[in-house]
């Protein structure tokens, strides 16, 4: 079945669907709590932590201290992406095993060997890491000191993962959707510092975006595309640089199926390449096997399924995030 990108009413339905969905989860499980700006899907921000899966309270907040790591403005909003990512994700951190089904999944790969990104709060090994911005200022984003902000003011992935994989080492980034829709272009305040950033890091005989194309750096300052070029870009740094030993750097796109509107596109210019944004901005890529688009309920749902009753991380995402036990209707 193809979607019309332009279907909106299925977008609609999507997002009613999941704030009215999270609205009743929070009216049961956190009266007095919610409300905030008199919207019964947002926490007041003191109450933020409740957001998160009961397993990753106590530990998300100390990793996010620890890792001097920002949390997103929105943190207390039941339709936070990077609160979805934390739920979905941050449990499997020292789960390589179950994490390895999801990646080979994800990857169309035999199940790799998860291999340690960085130390948990607890000094124990962490197969995930979250708000990952490199281990160097691979994009020219450091303020005048050079310093950099995980999860603010840098491009960070929402989350990355390394493992081993037919004798050589590969990283993935993951960038998060949720309910995310975007239309007009970013605002064009900040645009001569972008092209200053950006402008001779993107086209390149050897990537990340094809030169021939007759395309400007402007034309990726729509969103989802301002998003997926900066972190198209920082991969292919962290593959030159080998970060980490990596010969091989992935960005993967996760986000849910019904979410029609994300797909749109949004830059003028790009629209003569087609009408999905994610199968549009692979085609620009030199290497475009490097950028890997992969439906939330794909890669989570026969799992969650088969564990919801016996593991607390599945039984959670099963009620928090009902969607995922559909099947995918909308293929790319």
């Amino acid at each position: 079945m193809t979607v019309n990108v332009g279907d909106l009413a299925l977008q609609t339905s999507f997002v009613s669907r999941e704030r009215l969905k999270q609205t009743a989860l929070f009216v049961a499980d956190f009266p007095g709590k919610i409300g905030f700006k008199d919207m019964e899907y947002r926490l007041h921000p003191d109450e933020r932590v409740l957001n998160l899966a009961p397993s990753i309270r106590d530990v998300a907040l100390r990793y996010f201290s620890l890792k001097k790591i920002s949390w997103h403005t929105h943190s207390n909003h039941a339709l936070s992406s990077q609160v979805c990512c934390l739920n979905f994700l941050m449990p499997l951190a020292e789960n390589p095993r179950l994490l390895s089904s999801i990646i080979g999944r994800a990857l169309g790969i035999d199940k790799p060997q998860m291999l340690p990104v960085e130390n948990g709060p607890d000094e124990r090994p962490w197969f995930v890491g979250f708000e990952w911005n490199g281990n160097a200022d691979y994009l020219n984003e450091g303020n005048s000191k050079g310093e950099r902000t995980r999860g603010s003011n840098s491009t960070s992935a929402d989350a990355i993962v390394r493992f081993q994989h037919a004798g050589s080492v590969e990283t993935v980034l993951i960038e998060w959707k949720y309910t995310e829709s975007y239309g007009s272009p970013i605002p064009p305040n900040g645009n001569r510092t972008r092209i200053f950033r950006y402008k001779d890091l993107i086209f390149d005989t050897l990537g990340p975006v094809r030169a021939d194309l007759g395309l400007k750096l402007e034309d990726f300052f729509y969103e989802p595309f301002y998003q997926l070029v900066r972190q198209q870009m920082m991969a292919f740094q962290m593959q030159l640089k080998r970060e980490s030993g990596a010969g091989r750097v992935r960005v993967l796109h996760i986000s849910p199926a019904a979410n029609v509107a994300l797909r749109k596109i949004t830059s003028p210019v790009l629209r003569r390449f087609g009408d999905n944004s994610f199968p549009v901005f692979r085609s620009l890529l030199v290497h475009p096997e490097n950028f890997v688009s992969r439906y939330t309920e794909d890669l989570f749902g026969p799992i969650v399924l088969a564990l919801k009753d016996t593991t607390d991380w599945a039984t959670y995402i099963a009620r928090r995030y009902a969607f995922v036990a559909g099947s995918s209707d909308f293929p790319y």
